[in-house]
C-alpha cells in the first residue's frame, strides 16, 4: 500500500477567523462570507455561490428559490437523510420518497416516474457517500417532465459524473460543511448555481430577505437567518485553499482501508460507475453475512464508526413524522443501506488508525460469518 499524502498545515486555520473576529462587533459585515464565495466560484467553476448556515438551510434556499411552496410535491429520495426532506415541509410542500438501485444506488426511476403528479415541482438527488446519480438521465427525466432539480451535494464535493461536477447537474448543488466533510468549516454550507436569479433569491433567504432581488422590497415575505458567521466564513476560506489536498488525502484514505479489507470474508467493495469520478467520501462495502445491520452495529461498538452501525441511518420514508399508511416502503433503499458498511473517515485517520479499523472489521468478520 502506498501511504497517505501528509495531512495539510492548519496553522493558518485561525488566522483569518482571527482576522474576522477582531473587526467584530459589526452586525452589517460580509466581507469574509463574500470572499469565500468569490473563491468557491473559483474552484468548481460555477459562475454564482452563495454562503449559508448549514447544508439544511442551503437546500431550504434553493427549494424556494426554485418556486417550492405550499400544494408542492418533491420528489426525495428515500436514501437520505432527514435533513434533505425537512426543508420541504417548512416551505409548506410535501415530499414523495422515491426508491433506489441497491446494487449502483442511483434512482430508481421507473418508481421516480409512478410518483410524479400534476403537483410535483423538483427532484433532489441525493449523493449520499459522495456517489452521484447519472446526471444524462437526471437531466433527461426532469427535463421531460418540467422539474426543476436541487442537488443534495453535502457530501460530494469534489464529485463529478460523466464529466459534471456535483452541484451543476441542474438549478442548483447544496452542499454542507459540517465538520467531518471533506471542505468543513465546523458549521457552514453553500449553493451553486449558474442563474442569477436564483442566486438572488437564495441570498435574500438566507438573510431575512433583507437585501431582496430584483423587482422585490425588503422583507417584503418571510424567510430565515441562514447566513455564515463571518469567524466561520474565515475558517471555511482557509480550508478551501487546502481542499484538493484533503481530495486526494480522503481518496486515499479510502483505497487504503479498502486495500487492507480486500481479505476480509463476506464485504465486497462497491466501485463507482465507470464514468464517475468519485471523491471517496466513505469507504463502502457491501455486507454479504448474516443480519448485516446487525454487524455494522457490532462494528461501532468496537470502535469502528459507520453510517448504519454509528448513526442508525434508515430510508427516510420510514422515519415517524413521514410514514404513512398508504404508501409502499422503499425497499431498495432498504436493501442498500442494511447491507452497505459505510465507513465515517476524518482528515486526522492516519496508516494506524485505518490499519486498526480493518484488523477489527477483518476478525470479526470471520467470527461473525463462523
Amino acid at each position: 500500500m502506498t501511504g497517505l499524502p501528509p495531512l495539510p498545515a492548519a496553522e493558518g486555520l485561525g488566522e483569518g477567523m482571527l482576522a474576522a473576529l477582531a473587526g467584530m462587533p459589526d452586525p452589517a459585515s460580509a466581507t469574509f462570507a463574500a470572499r469565500f464565495e468569490h473563491d468557491l466560484t473559483k474552484v468548481f467553476a460555477s459562475r454564482l455561490a452563495v454562503a449559508v448556515s448549514s447544508g439544511t438551510t442551503a437546500l431550504h434556499a434553493a427549494l424556494s428559490a426554485v418556486g417550492v411552496g405550499p400544494g408542492d410535491e418533491v420528489l426525495v429520495p428515500a436514501l437520505a437523510v432527514v435533513m434533505t426532506a425537512a426543508p420541504v415541509v417548512q416551505l409548506g410542500a410535501t415530499p414523495v420518497f422515491v426508491d433506489s438501485d441497491p446494487d449502483t444506488l442511483d434512482l430508481d426511476y421507473a418508481d421516480v416516474a409512478a410518483k410524479v403528479t400534476a403537483r410535483t415541482k423538483a427532484i433532489v438527488p441525493v449523493h449520499l457517500w459522495g456517489r452521484m446519480s447519472d446526471p444524462v438521465v437526471l437531466r433527461a427525466f426532469a427535463a421531460e417532465r418540467g422539474l426543476a432539480i436541487v442537488e443534495d451535494a453535502a457530501q460530494a464535493a469534489g464529485s463529478s459524473r460523466a464529466g459534471v461536477p456535483a452541484g451543476a447537474v441542474g438549478d442548483a448543488g447544496c452542499f454542507s460543511m459540517k465538520d467531518g466533510k471533506i471542505l468543513w468549516s465546523g458549521e457552514g454550507g453553500y449553493v451553486l448555481t449558474a442563474v442569477p436569479a436564483l442566486a438572488a433569491h437564495a441570498r435574500a433567504f438566507r438573510s431575512h430577505w433583507l437585501t431582496p432581488p430584483p423587482g422585490s422590497r425588503p422583507q417584503e415575505r418571510l424567510a430565515v437567518n441562514g447566513r455564515l458567521a463571518e469567524p466561520l466564513a474565515a475558517l471555511a476560506q482557509a480550508n478551501l485553499r487546502r481542499f484538493p489536498v484533503l481530495l486526494e488525502r480522503r481518496r486515499a484514505q479510502t483505497v487504503h482501508l479498502l486495500q487492507a479489507l480486500s481479505g476480509a470474508c463476506g464485504l465486497t467493495p462497491l466501485q463507482p460507475a465507470t464514468d464517475e469520478t468519485w471523491n471517496h467520501y466513505a469507504p463502502l462495502l457491501r455486507i454479504d453475512l448474516p443480519h448485516p445491520r446487525a454487524f455494522a452495529e457490532h462494528l461501532a461498538h468496537l470502535g469502528v464508526p459507520s453510517s448504519t452501525g454509528s448513526f442508525r441511518l434508515v430510508p427516510c420514508d420510514t422515519r415517524p413524522m413521514f410514514t404513512s399508511g398508504d404508501r409502499e416502503p422503499c425497499r431498495g433503499a432498504a436493501q442498500a443501506l442494511n447491507r452497505t458498511l459505510a465507513l465515517v473517515l476524518t482528515e486526522h485517520d492516519d496508516e494506524g488508525v485505518l490499519d486498526r479499523y480493518a484488523a477489527v472489521i477483518t476478525q470479526e468478520a470471520a467470527a461473525w460469518r463462523a
